[in-house]
């Protein structure tokens, strides 16, 4: 392996010569305490930065095994260093010239909630950080001396103060490293305590803005009703209260402008662990949880939605169905079937984004059209079954109807950011007033099989792209995520992107059907995210997806073959 000396040599050598000069510094160096990987050079200043590695071995590094025996910790721990490395790019940088991207040096940038991911992994033997570096450039001429303030200056420094035990804050380490132990045992807890969700006392739900996550200053702090309440005895913070919300189908209701979607939405992100100081640290969701509303204008691609619409006037199968441009009520009924195929056990629904046809058909309608004039079965006539038969339970914001308080095991009403237990109020005042199908017999089919060639190369090969949390674009198709609204973080598109390169180059071709692909994509990632890319050095920017992610992403994709 060559070392620093040789590598200034190098920079020496190629000075002002041409940009693709920069290649000839792909390889492995060592230094004192770590070994430099430069992996891959970008092709011009202007182009994705280069990939870059820093490895320390665990002789040098010195952070102790138990920091990272079980697999919590371990995510735990690298996200506390991506975030410290990252913090430590702009407290130790200096004034790079150049052209592009010249002196850029990036790392994942972690939103509130803490995510698996790539950009630091930890074994045994060593420690490893992978991150971005824009290879200075005049023009299209080598700058090799301001890369040398990077990687002889800048970087050294990152290093020692990110990635050796005794130079960071070690109690700030094991502060969210006991957070995160305490989440995942509320979390495992739930299932025994026959709950989907629980809403810490104290917790701040309200955010900053609408393009922030972070918590609302003097935000109200969420307070449990007695009726609701259950404890936990975690590892680490002794007894924590608040609010539990137990199986079956829970309604939330309340006037506008009380904090009913800031409840739900707090829900559908409790799926994630969240940072200290966030305000939802112990808001805690079924990690299979799935927001689900209307979407119109997406692709359907034979779904069985006969659950939901059949006896369509123009006599189409609704049992293989499909559609380029759903409405609002086909979109949501496709969304709730692929939720239960994707294995969720629980469905938030805010009425304020779902098809009213789809989820109410009030007692007036239904005496002016016939039942066999109407191919929907709304929402509300499932609900119960979908418990009873599938023991999938529902949490809906609702404002504008009471039909749904006689489907309602539980009624939360929210008041200036308060929840109250309303339910034996709820129930007196509809006394069953709407008849609603508690026993359908619920028969979807899900032997949907995915073909080779969904994904085609084109000229240079699968070209796939990010763009942003918004979605993703292979070949120039887009697939539009933007109604996935539990996706937090554009790398996870980027896991997307690799997953489904990597079902079409390993899986398709051998009859497996989405749930069979999806499962076996879980077991791999569990097993080993790093590999899901394979590319020289490994991917940096790449964070853990769940299952239905994956789901939500085939079943958008025009292009998908299935038979």
């Amino acid at each position: 392996m060559r070392n620093s000396s040789d590598l200034k040599r190098e920079l020496d050598r190629i000075d002002g010569r041409g940009y693709k000069s920069y290649k000839d510094l792909e390889g492995q160096y060592s230094f004192n305490n770590y070994i430099l990987s430069i992996d891959h050079v970008q092709g011009d200043p202007f182009a994705s930065p280069s990939r870059v590695r820093v490895i320390v071995n665990r002789h040098f590094n010195k952070f102790p095994g138990e920091l990272f025996d079980e697999k919590y910790k371990t995510v735990a721990l690298c996200d506390f260093l991506t975030r410290l490395f990252s913090k430590n790019i702009y407290k130790y940088g200096e004034k790079i010239f150049g052209s592009g991207k010249s002196g850029l040096i990036e790392i994942s940038r972690c939103p509130q909630q803490i995510l698996e991911r790539t950009s630091v992994i930890i074994d045994n033997e060593k420690i490893e950080a992978r991150f971005y570096v824009g290879f200075p450039a005049k023009g299209r001429s080598v700058l090799s001396r301001e890369l040398e303030k990077i990687l002889f200056n800048v970087l050294p420094n990152i290093v020692e103060n990110t990635l050796i035990y005794n130079k960071i804050n070690t109690k700030a380490l094991s502060d969210r490293i006991k957070l995160v132990e305490d989440q995942e045992f509320i979390r495992n807890e739930l299932e025994n305590r026959n709950l989907v969700a629980f809403v810490g006392n104290n917790s701040i739900l309200p955010r900053e803005s609408g393009v922030s996550q972070k918590p609302l200053k003097d935000g109200k702090k969420f307070i449990s009703p007695k009726e609701l309440e259950v404890e936990f005895s975690t590892p680490n913070r002794r007894i924590i209260k608040g609010m539990g919300i137990p199986k079956g189908i829970t309604l939330i209701v309340g006037g506008g402008y009380h904090g009913k979607s800031t409840l739900l939405r707090a829900l559908e992100l409790g799926v994630y662990n969240h940072i200290e100081g966030d305000g939802r640290e112990f808001v805690i969701t079924d990690d299979s949880a799935l927001k689900v509303r209307a979407e119109d204008g997406r692709a359907i691609t034979k779904t069985d939605i006969s659950l939901f619409i059949n006896n369509l006037p123009n006599g189409k199968d609704t049992k293989s169905f499909y559609t380029e441009n759903a409405s609002g009520s086909t979109s949501q009924a496709a969304n709730i079937i692929e939720g239960i195929e994707s294995g969720t056990k629980l469905f938030l629904i805010d009425e304020d984004t779902s098809a009213t046809n789809f989820m109410i058909r009030d007692r007036i309608m239904q005496q002016l059209v016939a039942k066999d004039k109407e191919p929907i079965t709304p929402f509300i006539d499932v609900a119960k079954s979908l418990y009873n038969e599938k023991g999938i339970s529902t949490i809906l914001v609702a404002g504008s109807s009471g039909d749904f308080f006689d489907i309602a095991d539980l009624v939360i009403q929210m008041d200036n950011y308060e929840p109250f237990e309303v339910t034996e109020k709820a129930k007196s005042l509809s006394k069953g007033s709407t008849e609603h199908n508690k026993d359908l017999n619920i028969d979807i089919n899900f032997n949907r099989v995915i073909l080779k060639g969904t994904i085609e190369s084109g000229p240079k090969g699968v070209k796939i792209k990010t763009l942003g949390k918004d979605g993703i674009s292979i070949n120039r198709e887009n697939i539009d995520l933007r109604a996935v609204e539990q996706i937090v973080d554009s790398e996870q598109l980027n896991t997307i992107g690799a997953i489904m390169k990597y079902v079409e180059n390993k899986l398709m071709g051998k009859d497996l059907t989405l749930i069979e692909i999806t499962d076996k994509i879980i077991e791999e990632l569990n097993k080993n995210l790093i590999n899901i890319d394979n590319i020289k050095g490994g991917h940096g920017s790449l964070a853990m997806v769940r299952k239905q992610e994956i789901i939500c992403a085939y079943n958008r994709y025009r292009k998908i073959k299935i038979k």
